[in-house]
């Protein structure tokens, strides 16, 4: 680990760690994994889907590196709990953990169940919290680590229909910006950062919990929009999971972005124009921010890069 004259710590290389990534069955965190196990980490791969998981597991096959799967829950506490164990048993450390893991849910709060309030504070916070207090007694005394929470740009503005999304980013990002604070006095080898993805191509949206009657509501309240944003608007739950999935960055490049930022020792690492758009949007007009995207959001959605890295070639 490089020391700078500021006395931060950062990062240089991968190789020879093993990192921890919920959250692994496709997507940003497919990615993690596989650029990790391209710079020479071992990996450990986590998911509640075992089908995908093992579909990440055999794409990882490629690389000599140490490979260990486990079907996690991460809204299960007890499972979560006995995770270090299992990884220091099976790889001798921990040096990199990846609380990616995370889910939706569209709903107005008036409207929302409540199981699907819990599902979702489960994983989304619960989870990356859990994990942190259960792999910190493991990562302190390394003399290079790193905890990479995932908040979202929906975890600096907010919008209608995301109450509960909104409330366990944003939580996310108080958390991990208190916890790094917090190891930069005590323990500065252990570096914290927090990830705000903005629009990335994954399966968050197939995997959401949102009914045919939740969807026409929300179709009732684009009618309202100005229609330069809801000229391509989906007309259905499958075309919107189709749509979202092929409209946003590709994942490859949000891990590639990800890692990068943990290389710099970045607090904040935002992915992609717009979220860094959006966060500037509230930093200057904190009371009107969302009146300020016409301006911007439907060009930027003609300029993600949609295409995988090309190292992954």
């Amino acid at each position: 680990m490089e020391k700078k004259e500021s006395g931060t710590y950062m990062i240089k290389s991968f190789r020879d760690k093993v990192a921890v990534i919920t959250g692994a069955g496709s997507g940003m965190g497919r990615y993690l994994a596989i650029l990790l196990a391209k710079d020479g980490a071992d990996v450990v791969v986590c998911d509640v889907n075992e089908e995908t998981l093992n579909e990440t597991v055999e794409m990882l096959r490629q690389y000599n590196v140490s490979v260990s799967s486990h079907i996690l829950d991460v809204a299960d506490k007890e499972a979560i709990e006995a995770l270090p164990e299992k990884v220091v048993e099976q790889h001798g450390k921990v040096d990199l953990v990846f609380n990616n893991a995370g889910v939706s849910t569209g709903s107005h709060f008036k409207d929302m169940d409540e199981k699907n309030w819990d599902w979702v504070m489960g994983i989304n916070l619960e989870g990356v919290v859990n994990s942190t207090r259960a792999f910190i007694p493991h990562m302190i005394d390394r003399p290079e680590a790193a905890i990479v929470n995932t908040s979202s740009i929906f975890g600096m503005v907010a919008v209608p229909g995301q109450t509960v999304y909104h409330a366990t980013k944003f939580a996310v990002r108080g958390f991990t910006e208190s916890l790094a604070m917090e190891m930069s006095q005590s323990n500065p080898n252990l570096q914290v950062h927090c990830v705000h993805p903005g629009h990335i191509g994954t399966n968050i949206v197939a995997n959401s919990r949102m009914d045919e009657e939740e969807f026409n509501k929300q179709v009732e309240e684009r009618e309202k929009l100005p229609s330069i944003f809801t000229r391509n608007a989906p007309k259905s739950l499958e075309e919107m999971t189709d749509q979202f999935r092929e409209g946003g960055m590709h994942p490859s490049r949000a891990a590639s972005i990800i890692l990068n930022g943990v290389r710099k020792n970045k607090s904040r690492i935002f992915i992609g124009l717009d979220a860094k758009l959006l966060d500037l949007s509230q930093r200057l007009f904190p009371k009107h921010y969302h009146k300020t995207w016409a301006l911007f959001m439907p060009f930027l959605m003609m300029f993600r890069d949609k295409k995988p890295l090309k190292s992954l070639d």
